[in-house]
């Protein structure tokens, strides 16, 4: 283990159990939300399903940290990984294109997969996960702007997507060249 790589683990030493606090309250917090107002309605189903989505890019995250001491590297998987926890939680929630039950709203699923499987097929390599993060953020662009006339209010929030899944290919593609 390199001096570089004792670093950066010590670093993310300190800062892991607040992350994971920070996720359990993240969790919890609709719990508190019921409690003052009849909007928030969670089942126990909605609550397992948010657990089992933050644990899950939760623990990605802690993969990153173990896979690589690159700053660009993890930051990278923080992209990629908040690109698709917002998508999920999103299009579960609300819907991405008008509400969650329009059938298009699983065309974004799709990038979901292609950023699991690329990660898988890449062996979680900085190279393999530029080119992942690059074909997620395509995909999203023409999945976001193919529904878009059906609603434009979502225009803006592709961009801001895309912008997530090219950032992540960009660190991750730096991540390659250090």
């Amino acid at each position: 283990m390199s001096i570089a790589d004792t670093e950066g683990r010590s670093a993310w030493a300190w800062a892991r159990p607040l992350l994971w606090c920070g996720a359990a309250l993240l969790v919890l917090a609709p719990l508190v939300a019921m409690q003052f107002t009849r909007e928030v309605d969670w089942t126990l189903g909605d609550f397992v399903f948010a657990a089992l989505l933050v644990g899950g890019v939760g623990l990605a995250f802690e993969l990153a940290v173990r896979i690589s001491s690159s700053r660009s590297y993890r930051a990278g998987a923080a992209l990629g990984l908040a690109a698709g926890f917002f998508l999920i939680w999103a299009n579960g929630a609300v819907g991405y294109i008008g509400s969650e039950d329009n059938p298009y709203n699983l065309v974004f699923f799709t990038v979901i997969a292609i950023a699991f499987a690329g990660a898988l097929v890449s062996g979680f390599k900085a190279r393999g996960l530029a080119w992942t993060m690059l074909a997620a953020g395509l995909a999203h662009a023409l999945a976001g702007f193919g529904g878009a006339a059906e609603d434009p209010r979502t225009i803006p929030i592709t961009i801001v997507f895309v912008g997530l899944w090219l950032g992540s290919a960009r660190l991750f593609h730096q991540a390659a060249r250090e």
